[in-house]
């Protein structure tokens, strides 16, 4: 493990892979670009130049809202090098989301693009910030933190400054400036603010230190099995810590190419992958079943794919030979910047238990009574409590003694019990688990069973309240037109596999528009569970 800083190490990486190619930028028709870590540091000092000639001060948050680009990861360790906070933004956000992510992380500057699949975020920034027309620097009541608005595409209202001027602004400073602000960086002090994927709530805004996200950048080339210079492909966006950690952070240390796609469409990432000689791919469930069914899946070559595991959709495509298990026995979350439970690439499911893992170096993982507080012992099941050096600095806005408890520990509002082997297991929200006639019901165990059936594309299981029964076993399925399916049959699979208990008392169809999805694709659950009450309530 290396320099515990994001400018040091990114600093420390880029020399050290000098000459080797770190980003590959293609469009589906385009001819590919290679940035060599040299020129993604040039870029990057540009940034931090540009930055400095704002006069941002250390710790100061720069918002960041952009695609999987080469101005993204420039951009991250830019704001990194000139000593503030980058603020990563979804690119899934909505007028109102944007709005609410702008106010809450209280940024000074955002660079973003305009132009993002059929957003145009200019024109919404236009809506939520009248005073952008004004031109100069920005004064607006709504945001008043809010002075500098820097787009990488394009620029209609007055107020937003192109990207060339912005860089041109930073020729007066000196890259010495630059290299003596990345001096300043402690591992302690904030690196980076990301927002958590807002599944039961509004996102929470999560502020981690230097160390916290280096030493998971560091860490996930080894837990991943990837070799040096790996080739990576990813379509799911870098402002989440996991894809940030486990792709942006295994592969540069690996001094290896990310191959990017500003967003996922399934021809494009195809040819993408096939032309890029992708080695390693990350994708979403849902990604993997749009790859297999795109219009050129027999006429792309896949060789070139070696770590993707063999139960894995796109394993079946026949250039594609893979013995490469993929770690996906592992459990974390935003605030800890993603894992801190797992085991490595290459664990076989009997050694991993169909648990997620052992605490990763570091790190001390106890169950607690979620009512008491109390620590259980092995094996009783309650509420997974976690600290270690990745664990954030705290919410934005969130008083720390709020958040931890008195030995330092973050109570997640997981559901899990730990083994006598150590190894964790995790249940699933606690809120989310379905009480029903005095037995507790995992939703994850029945979705688990569901998915495993024939014809089903999405599955959520929901408790909905019963008036004897506390709660009923609801299993919310969008089908993915293979076959018919019915609420009876799908029934009667789960029925074979699932205590009486567990099988879902109702069983509920909606086509893919009809469920909220996070930006990470996971299901807003309180939603769902709102839209299938109405739903029986009909």
């Amino acid at each position: 493990m290396g320099a515990l800083t994001l400018p040091k190490l990114f600093l420390e990486l880029t020399e050290r892979h000098s000459e080797a190619p770190a980003l590959l930028l293609e469009g589906s028709d385009a001819q590919p670009k290679t940035w060599s870590y040299a020129q993604l540091r040039r870029e990057a000092i540009d940034i931090a130049r540009a930055l400095t000639a704002l006069h941002i001060s250390q710790g100061e948050r720069i918002g960041i809202l952009m695609t999987n680009s080469a101005q993204f990861v420039a951009s991250v360790f830019g704001v990194s090098l000139a000593g503030g906070v980058a603020a990563v933004l979804s690119t899934f956000s909505t007028r109102d989301e944007l709005e609410y992510l702008l106010k809450k992380s209280g940024c000074s500057t955002l660079l973003f693009e305009s132009l993002v699949a059929k957003q145009n975020f200019s024109r919404i920034l236009q809506e939520i910030i009248p005073e952008i027309d004004d031109g100069g620097t920005l004064e607006s009541p709504k945001l008043p933190f809010l002075r500098h608005v820097i787009s990488v595409d394009k620029t209609e209202p007055m107020g937003i400054t192109p990207w060339q001027r912005f860089i041109d602004n930073g020729g007066n400073v000196t890259d010495e400036e630059v290299l003596a602000r990345a001096k300043m960086a402690s591992p302690a002090d904030p690196g980076v603010l990301f927002f958590s994927s807002g599944s039961t709530s509004k996102p929470k805004g999560v502020l981690s230190s230097h160390r916290g996200v280096c030493v998971q950048m560091w860490r996930m080339q080894t837990q991943q099995g990837l070799p040096n210079g790996v080739r990576s492909w990813t379509a799911n966006g870098f402002f989440w810590s996991g894809n940030f950690a486990m792709v942006i952070g295994a592969t540069l240390v690996a001094g290896g190419t990310l191959i990017l796609q500003a967003h996922f469409d399934p021809e494009q990432a195809l040819n993408i992958i096939s032309r890029g000689k992708a080695e390693f791919v990350f994708a979403w469930p849902h990604q993997w079943a749009q790859l297999v069914n795109a219009k050129n899946w027999t006429q792309v070559d896949l060789s070139s794919v070696r770590y993707v595991d063999p139960t894995c959709p796109i394993a079946t495509h026949p250039t594609i030979n893979t013995t490469w298990i993929e770690p996906r026995h592992c459990y974390g979350n935003t605030e800890t910047f993603t894992l801190v439970t797992g085991f490595p690439a290459g664990t076989r499911a009997e050694q991993a238990n169909n648990s997620h893992g052992r605490p990763f170096p570091g790190n001390t993982i106890k169950i607690v009574d979620p009512l008491k507080g109390t620590t259980l012992n092995v094996g009783e099941h309650g509420e997974i409590a976690i600290k270690g050096p990745t664990l954030m600095l705290g919410y934005l806005g969130v008083p720390l003694d709020e958040t931890l408890d008195d030995e330092g520990f973050l109570h997640t509002g997981d559901g899990g019990h730990i083994d006598s082997d150590g190894r964790l297991y995790w249940s699933g929200r606690l809120n989310d688990i379905i009480k029903t006639g005095g037995a507790n019901v995992s939703p994850l165990e029945v979705d688990d069973v569901l998915r495993s059936m024939e014809g089903i594309k999405l599955c959520q299981t929901v408790g909905i309240p019963h008036e004897t029964l506390g709660e009923i076993v609801v299993s919310c399925i969008v089908p993915d037109g293979s076959q018919p399916l019915d609420e009876q049959s799908v029934r009667e699979y789960a029925r074979t596999r699932l205590a009486s208990y567990k099988t879902p008392r109702r069983v509920l169809f909606f086509t893919a528009a009809d469920i909220a999805l996070t930006g990470t694709a996971k299901i807003k659950t309180a939603e769902l569970r709102t839209l299938a009450q109405k739903r029986l309530e009909v």
